[in-house]
């Protein structure tokens, strides 16, 4: 630690902090607009310069360590001064050069009411100018889809650049030209690829990067703000859901260390539009092979004269990659009433199970702990379309230094090199072997990371106990540290499995379920990414007429994830809260209160008129289900359990579990943005109406 006198207050700090971690840390508030803790430092815009004892002119406090600072007089700490008349004059040096070539765009700035620069100029700028020269003009430049130029605004403090080169792991901006001519464009003007370019709208200090779907769509002031969780897929990102009246307007990421740290994929920030077109409203019921509107009671009676008329053996229920815990509970609990044991929450036919202990399944060095482990294997994954934060922590694991990263599977784009060892199971036994095994045996801390592309195949079960095994047998499992993660791409995966959804003895899986002739009548509760055959009589629980309502008989309109309060547990097994942030369209309503309310029609009541008497019976069932933002640890014994199982894998080479990264859910695919991103992801773009 280092001592410091920061406006005649001593403080110790780190010898590696800069003088802005320092000064920040004593309580002084230090203007900026290049610097940010994620990125790293450019010392561009000068606007946090402080005063340093002994230094001939002011310091960029954001680009000077705590280390470089000389001591005083007689042994004295270096003394800090960041409010003298030097420092109060120096940023309002700074800031009549930033502004300029600034445009007076804030009436129709889209940063308007959220702009850093608007900010700091009032609090930190003149109230006049000495400049009267034409301000610069630079051309608007197009960088994709997603996000909108408006490059006059821009001050060069690069954060974009950085973000997109470092943390993104796409380095398609940069600057080119010098001084006033100075620019940043993506090279040869083509659009931005990465799946997290709309996160430099967040960092852009200033209105020359925004969001192109949200433009001119509402001012921040409209605005209420729920904080709330991300279903997109099974990171749970921490997100920000704004909306005015009845309807959603935007998401935005919140801070989360442990998960999302401050970023979000393009998919969860611009699903937006998603939420509001191709919504059920009504129920409906398939009359003469067409689907009509219908009332709650007529949908059912529909419901309950084929349930009755079925044996419990040919009853069923499959559980969608949407669903809450809630939901998925009370389906459960009904079809227990019902007296049928085939339940399925893996539509995607994953070999995933709780028998085999909570460890099995979930990411157990936590999604922060990747940034502690010292070598990897990926095994049928690929995190950049699956769980794209989990490969941006990857990234940033790799970037820090001395990480040996190999895969098995299809060669892909992670945005970090590595070893490929091979493209199917047979090579799993064999990567502790060779050159990656010898880097492999010096880690401490070695991670397994297994994917959806290993374990939803017929022989997932086989394939995932070599992955055990291997991680055994490289010392991933010990003391102090599993090393063993299997990654999920279901937001609902994990606390599905927690609460037992899964066939029991005598019951079907999800895809004996969707064939020809195996059931009389079918639940599917969100459950979209299942092909049902003909036979079965459908009940569709769910929010957009997508592959689960086309193929039902009886559709009841359920809430979104921005509808509803419900609990989540991410791919590390943490739990989480989503919290209502608008209200279902029509008669749509909350999935579990559908459930009670068909439970008594069909004359199995279940025990519960609210949510709150609901979690109440759910906690019994799973208790840690009531620690929010909490982890219960799997037990390492569960690994040794899963690589027992052993199991002969075929010979097949692992494919890819997610497609298309725009397209994995119905409020995606109900998306114009997404279409168009995936189309352009594909290289056909889409064709306007007047083409």
């Amino acid at each position: 630690m280092t001592k410091l006198i920061v406006d005649g207050k001593e403080i110790e700090v780190p010898a590696e902090y800069t003088l802005l971690q320092a000064c920040e840390a004593a309580g002084a508030e230090i203007p900026r607009f290049c610097f940010h803790e994620r990125l790293s430092i450019a010392g561009n815009c000068r606007m946090c310069l402080v005063e340093l004892k002994g230094a001939p002119k002011p310091v960029a406090s954001c680009a000077w360590g705590v280390r470089d600072c000389r001591p005083g007089p007689n042994g004295k700490p270096p003394e800090v001064i960041t409010r003298s008349p030097m420092v109060k004059k120096a940023r309002e040096g700074v800031m009549e050069f930033l502004l300029i070539n600034h445009p007076l765009d804030c009436p129709i700035c889209d940063q308007g009411g959220e702009c850093d620069l608007q900010d700091q100029s009032m609090a930190y700028g003149t109230d006049s100018s000495r400049f009267s020269e034409n301000k610069r003009a630079v051309e608007d430049k197009y960088i994709g889809v997603l996000v909108k130029t408006s490059m006059n605004r821009c001050i060069q403090c690069t954060r974009c650049v950085r973000f997109i080169t470092e943390v993104a792991g796409v380095p398609e901006l940069g600057a080119i030209g010098r001084g006033e001519d100075m620019e940043i464009t993506t090279y040869l003007e083509g659009a931005m690829t990465s799946e997290l370019q709309s996160n430099v709208v967040d960092l852009c200090p200033v209105g020359a990067l925004t969001s192109r779907p949200y433009a001119f769509v509402a001012r921040p002031w409209e605005l209420g703000k729920t904080e709330s969780i991300d279903v997109m897929d099974a990171v749970g990102s921490a997100i920000r859901v704004d909306t005015r009246g009845r309807e959603v307007m935007r998401i935005l990421p919140r801070v989360n260390d442990a998960v999302n740290e401050e970023w979000i994929s393009d998919k969860t920030r611009h699903i937006v539009d998603g939420l509001r077109v191709q919504r059920l409203d009504v129920p409906y019921v398939r009359e003469g092979g067409r689907l009509r509107e219908a009332s709650w009671q007529e949908a059912f009676a529909a419901i309950a004269a084929k349930v009755k008329a079925a044996k419990p053996e040919r009853l069923g229920a499959i559980v969608g990659d949407l669903a809450a815990c809630e939901e998925i509970f009370a389906l459960k609990d009904l079809m227990a009433r019902l007296g049928t044991k085939s339940i399925d929450c893996r539509q995607d036919g994953s070999a995933a199970h709780p028998k085999n202990g909570r460890a099995s399944y979930i990411v157990n060095p936590t999604i922060a702990g990747i940034e502690q482990a010292d070598a990897l294997i990926i095994v049928g994954a690929n995190p950049r379309m699956e769980a794209s934060l989990v490969n941006a922590r990857i990234r940033k694991r790799w970037r820090s230094g001395n990480f040996p990263i190999g895969l098995i599977g299809e060669r892909v784009d992670l945005t970090y090199p590595y070893q490929h060892l091979g493209a199917g199971p047979e090579s799993v036994a064999q990567a502790a072997s060779g050159e990656f095994g010898e880097a492999l045996k010096k880690a401490e801390r070695p991670m397994v990371l297994l994917g959806a592309g290993a374990t939803a195949r017929p022989d997932g079960a086989a394939v995932a106990a070599a992955a055990a095994k291997l991680a055994q047998d490289i010392g991933a499992v010990k003391d102090g540290w599993n090393g063993f993660a299997m990654l999920q791409n279901a937001a609902s995966r994990v606390g599905a499995l927690d609460l037992g959804a899964v066939p029991g003895e005598g019951g079907l899986t999800a895809g004996d379920m969707a064939t020809a002739g195996a059931l009389d009548a079918l639940f599917l509760l969100g459950a979209d990414e299942i092909a049902v055959e003909p036979g079965a009589f459908v009940v569709y629980i769910g929010t957009h007429g997508d592959r689960g309502a086309h193929r039902a008989d009886v559709i009841l309109p359920g809430a979104a994830y921005t509808e509803k309060s419900g609990i989540f547990v991410n791919t590390e097994g943490r739990v989480q809260m989503a919290a209502r942030a608008a209200f279902p369209p029509g008669d749509a309503r909350e999935d579990w209160a559908i459930l009670r309310a068909l439970s008594d029609v069909l004359g199995h009541k279940l025990p519960y008129d609210s949510m709150t008497a609901l979690r109440h019976a759910m906690f019994d069932a799973a208790p840690h289900l009531a620690r929010v933002d909490q982890i219960e640890a799997g037990a390492p014994g569960d690994i040794a359990k899963l690589a027992s199982a052993g199991g002969t894998p075929d010979k097949a080479p692992f494919a890819a579990a997610v497609a298309d990264f725009y397209l994995t859910n119905p409020i995606a695919r109900a998306s114009a943005i997404m279409a168009e991103c995936s189309a352009l992801a594909r290289g056909t773009p889409m064709a306007t109406a007047a083409e």
